[in-house]
């Protein structure tokens, strides 16, 4: 186990290396930027007073993860809700549908090209599946009746993470146009900020929303805040020094879950995000959940009651690992 805990430590030490090898001019600060400063610093208040889940004795290894299921074989984006888990296929333009607990799997609906994200809204009953398919450069919808996917926006290059914003919108980041757009649900869109480097992963917590810059370590994971008039600040250091960042997601803990790469290893790690909004965190103050023998980038995603599910991207297994509540 020392042998290990050395490994892992080893594994920190090249991550810090490259991302100070990746480091970057800092933005000049802005109007919009300076105005949150005062929400930021509330923020930071409401998380030293907020008491949190107690920290991991360790992180899980890989042979601390169940395997659940190995049979689709080219997985990307992957939820869970209701009892299962949803996942597109790149390899045959499918959703599958597979029990959370036994693997049972099958086919959901045909005709979704890829997807690296996607979100579910509803109950059991009348629910809807948005994704972001990056192969035809749309936002696509699919609802409990598994009837053939409708195309929602193809005002895209190349999206990649959805969340919701409020019940009007949804924000959808592009690594094509380095940008987040706001699209509402009849298709209409607008960018809302510009100039990232490859946006991957997003979400979002009452009016803050969080973002990973797959295309940089120096700023591996920002955040916006939605203004009075409407609008949303420019973005602001949440971590640095993450390598490749992909999928993020917040968990019922409140703690920001997020899958990034230690060389050539996938790995998830968690914060508290308020900790984070006034100074910005750095990789040091990441407390790492997952350190797997799982070739990055991985997908996650979470359930309700903490479990943590996992894969490399287009490779068939699944993992999960049970969290503590």
């Amino acid at each position: 186990m020392n042998y290990i805990r050395f490994a892992v430590f080893c594994w920190l030490c090249i991550a810090a290396s490259f991302a100070n090898a990746q480091a970057e001019p800092s933005p000049t600060p802005t109007a919009e930027a300076t105005a949150t400063a005062a929400v930021a610093d509330s923020a930071a208040e409401i998380s030293a007073d907020k008491p949190g889940p107690a920290p991991l004795p360790q992180p899980y290894l890989q042979s601390d993860l169940n395997l659940l299921v190995g049979n689709v074989q080219r997985p990307n984006a992957m939820f869970w809700f209701d009892e299962h888990l949803y996942t597109v296929c790149n390899g045959d333009w499918t959703i599958y549908k597979i029990d959370d607990v036994n693997g049972d799997t099958i086919t959901f609906v045909f005709g979704v090209k890829n997807g690296n994200s996607m979100l579910i809204e509803g109950d059991a009953d009348a629910f809807r599946i948005w994704v972001p398919d990056p192969e035809s450069e749309s936002l696509v919808r699919v609802d409990q009746d598994r009837q053939a996917p409708i195309t929602v926006s193809d005002q895209f290059g190349a999206p990649w993470g959805i969340t919701r914003f409020d019940q009007a919108s949804l924000l959808i980041t592009d690594t094509n146009l380095n940008a987040i757009l706001q699209v509402d649900e009849s298709g209409q869109t607008e960018t809302i900020t510009s100039e990232l480097r490859s946006p991957t992963g997003i979400a979002s917590d009452e009016n803050r929303v969080y973002f990973a810059n797959g295309g940089s370590a120096r700023r591996g994971i920002e955040w916006l805040q939605a203004l009075d008039d409407g609008g949303f600040s420019q973005p602001k250091p949440l971590v640095s020094g993450l390598q490749n960042v992909t999928n993020i997601e917040l968990g019922q803990d409140d703690l920001l879950y997020f899958a990034y790469a230690l060389g050539t290893r996938g790995v998830v790690g968690r914060i508290d995000p308020l900790s984070c909004l006034e100074q910005g965190c750095d990789n040091a103050d990441v407390e790492m959940v997952v350190f797997s023998d799982i070739p990055a980038p991985i997908a996650l995603a979470l359930s309700s009651d903490l479990r943590l599910f996992l894969h490399s991207r287009y490779r068939p297994e699944i993992y999960w690992a049970q969290l503590p509540t």
